[in-house]
């Protein structure tokens, strides 16, 4: 199969860690131990999370004032080739010999988007209230609540195509695993004379993961995350895990608009345009996720909702 993996940002950098190299490196080497399995047996396209790192260049970018802050499209660049530079050499250590390229790519956004008007992507560190609300006073940022912490937030166009997705095919049927689209692409518009512009702003690494699946043909989207599944009733005693869902069944419920809805909306979209399965679990359950033994699929192949009955959900925790 061909298959879109998208990591979350915790396959990189888990909630609380400092945002240390060696850290990122350390998780992203676990990481692409699971996935060099995957690929043995599967043409894998790979894309990414950016979020803590983006902001992390931001501050780094605000500190010095010597020169004007670079703009969230060039930092996105900038994390594009970090990332990508890292997951190459991990998982080329896995694979010896194996085909694998990065590719900074273009995703084009809609410059009147609404979102440009209400920010809502989280990027950078998580800070506590206090600290939060100083730095939305100092820096003029947009602050969000993001669980029991508090981090910054910008606007987050949606994705409508991606400009390299051609040559991103090329390589894959070369036989090269492609690390691309990572943070959700560059974000461009495209100008009346038809000459391509960044723009400042983040996109939604989930839905242009599904573009970019649809895109490409993939037979399969599997989101990475850091839960074994979709829940409804996330963290009440009556809490039950999503085995598979369709489209229509999936869509009657609510998620998080801040967490879990990217993911689902993004999951469905792939499914409706065509695509055999898209899937949300954990990075390290993904063997068992391509087959349907963990994680939550969403498909047409099945009718309605179905749920993990206990002693399965103990295998996929």
């Amino acid at each position: 199969m061909r298959i879109v993996i998208a990591l979350g940002g915790n396959a990189m950098l888990q909630r609380g860690q400092p945002l240390e190299a060696a850290i990122q490196r350390e998780n992203i080497r676990k990481a692409a131990e699971v996935i060099a399995r995957v690929a043995k047996d599967h043409e894998v396209i790979l894309t990414h999370g950016n979020g803590p790192q983006v902001g992390l260049l931001a501050l780094q970018n605000a500190a010095y004032d010597k020169v004007s802050p670079y703009p969230l499209d060039v930092l996105g660049a900038e994390t594009a080739g970090m990332i990508g530079y890292m997951m190459e050499q991990e998982l080329y250590n896995q694979m010896p010999g194996a085909q694998i390229a990065t590719m900074v790519t273009q995703t084009l956004v809609d410059n009147n988007d609404p979102a440009f008007q209400d920010p809502t992507k989280f990027v950078g560190p998580v800070y506590g209230k206090e600290e939060a609300e100083a730095l939305a006073a100092e820096k003029n940022w947009s602050i969000k609540a993001d669980g029991e912490y508090f981090r910054r937030v910008v606007p987050s166009p949606l994705p409508k195509s991606i400009i390299e997705v051609e040559m991103v095919k090329k390589l894959s049927e070369m036989g090269a695993l492609v690390i691309c689209s990572g943070g959700g692409g560059v974000p461009v518009r495209k100008l009346e004379d038809g000459k391509l512009e960044g723009v400042e702003a983040v996109v939604d690494k989930d839905l242009t993961a599904a573009l970019l699946a649809e895109q490409m043909g993939a037979d399969a989207l599997v989101i990475m995350t850091d839960v074994a599944a979709v829940c409804v009733n996330f963290g009440q005693p009556d809490q039950k895990k999503i085995h598979k869902a369709s489209v229509q069944g999936i869509g009657e419920l609510d998620f998080p608009a801040g967490s879990m809805g990217p993911k689902i909306d993004s999951c469905a979209q792939f499914v409706e345009k065509g695509g055999r399965f898209a899937a949300i679990g954990s990075l390290y359950d993904v063997e068992k996720i391509v087959t349907g033994e963990a994680g939550t699929w969403i498909t047409n192949e099945v009718e309605g909702i179905s749920f993990y009955e206990k002693k399965e959900e103990a295998a996929v925790a």
